[in-house]
């Protein structure tokens, strides 16, 4: 692909190793290798990239950091150019009278965290790859994260998107205030939309003032049904914690010989719990943690400093990687449950794996139901491929019995898409197909996504 003089200024590239580098992200897909990569640095070179593809028929797949779970980054078509929006990462505005912050898609979330905790204030959407993750990409999947039990998703803080639709028309979708209903919500619809509709050029959040004061707290069970009853017992007694992070034996001995942390040998389930307000307040409510886990059998252990802290989340941080000492892939399911039915879910995800003789390690968002199912198999063994990929369905068909979801904040992309009708009917699948027409006729904006 000969680079023209439209593109003259835009940093493009052919390169083996651009390609390569580009043909897969963090999932589970087949790599796919597109015919170039492009980091465009302003709108304007965004425009003209999607200028070029347009004239010469191809299609552009957006891309963050490549640690999206679903494949939403991988090309799915042999004429694809990767848009990458790591060069457009700068932080425009933090308004602190209005509580905003506007940035440019490729900030990533950890490094727009510290800016703003420099300043007293904190954007609460915290997924685990947080130091590598994308603004852009959070808002593209909506991305959750553990403050998500107490604060909400991404979508509850974009309040406005900047973006380039397929024909080249720039729209900005939202505004400035906290409050508008004017016309469809085009901003609620961008958000999660993987890439598919339009592309980000600039965000605006929405922030809010750091706590006062935070209590860490770990809930030692030795059954996995009361770990799982713990959430719904929480609601019940009203309090609600800033994060309720779960990990089951298997996710403690993953841990243990990856990074030892000093979890109990004995435990079948911790859960990382935290609270956050005024201190007298949160004094009174770790009080309440302590009885209704202690009622349900378990033992409670508080942080005593910061490095106690730290450790502690430290350990949850590592649990990704130190799944791969199991088996070298996994298949990363993001499930989501009814409070009161994360019980039932865990005790069935625990017989599957029994059942298959598959190792299933879960762990994730108790607090909201969110269970990342991870099951670890070798790909290279297609029996054992096989198999997992049966227990995947095994996973959705139990967690839409109980109510849930499929995803709760990994999206759809490639990885999930041939399941999405198990839970979605065919006539919003025809209305989904129809709002990606009327953005996309031509499917220009990473086709082969979301919608089979």
């Amino acid at each position: 692909m000969k680079s023209p003089d439209s593109l003259q200024g835009i940093e493009i590239s052919e390169a083996v190793e651009d390609i390569i580098s580009y043909s897969y992200d963090s999932s589970i897909a087949e790599p796919a290798k597109p015919k170039a990569v492009a980091w465009p640095r302003n709108t304007e070179q965004v425009l003209r990239l999607l200028d070029f593809a347009k004239d010469n028929r191809f299609s552009i797949v957006p891309r963050g950091a490549g640690s999206g779970m679903a494949g939403a980054s991988v090309p799915a078509g042999k004429e694809t150019i990767v848009m990458s929006f790591e060069k457009m990462r700068k932080i425009i505005d933090i308004d602190t009278r209005n509580m905003t912050v506007v940035v440019e898609p490729g900030i990533i979330n950890g490094r727009l965290q510290r800016e703003l905790e420099y300043m007293g204030y904190f954007y609460p959407p915290d997924p685990a790859s947080i130091n590598i993750c994308t603004i852009g990409g959070n808002v593209a999947t909506n991305a959750g994260g553990p403050r998500a039990v107490k604060y909400g998703v991404t979508r509850d803080y974009v309040m406005g998107i900047e973006a380039v639709l397929a024909d080249g028309t720039v729209i900005n979708a939202g505004g400035k205030t906290h409050k508008r209903t004017v016309g469809y919500d085009l901003r609620n619809l961008l958000t999660g939309s993987e890439g598919t509709l339009a592309l980000f050029t600039r965000i605006r959040l929405k922030i809010l003032p750091l706590p006062e004061d935070v209590v860490t707290l770990l809930l030692i069970f030795r059954d996995i049904e009361s770990a799982g009853a713990f959430p719904a017992k929480m609601s019940t007694a009203r309090v609600i914690p800033r994060t309720m992070e779960f990990m089951d034996r298997s996710a403690i001995e993953a841990i243990e010989k990856y990074k030892p942390t000093g979890f109990p040998p004995a435990a079948e389930a911790v859960l990382l719990v935290e609270l956050d307000g005024y201190p007298a307040t949160i004094r009174k409510e770790a009080e309440r943690v302590v009885d209704i886990c202690r009622n349900l059998g378990g033992e409670a252990v508080m942080a005593e400093d910061d490095p106690a802290r730290e450790s502690l989340w430290e350990a949850r941080r590592v649990l990704s990687p130190a799944l791969y000492r199991i088996k070298p892939n996994k298949l990363n399911e993001d499930i989501v449950v009814p409070r009161d039915k994360l019980s039932p879910a865990l005790v069935s995800f625990r017989k599957l794996s029994e059942d298959s003789g598959i190792k299933i390690v879960c762990f994730g968002h108790a607090g909201d139901g969110n269970i990342h199912v991870n099951i670890m198999i070798d790909k290279t063994k297609k029996e054992e491929y096989q198999k997992g990929l049966e227990l995947v369905r095994d996973v959705f068909d139990i967690t839409l019995r109980l109510g849930g979801s499929i995803s709760g904040e990994h999206g759809i992309g490639l990885v999930k898409m041939p399941y999405i009708g198990m839970e979605v009917k065919e006539k919003e699948l025809q209305l989904m197909r129809g709002v990606k027409k009327l953005f996309d006729p031509e499917a220009l904006l990473n086709p082969g996504k979301i919608i089979p």
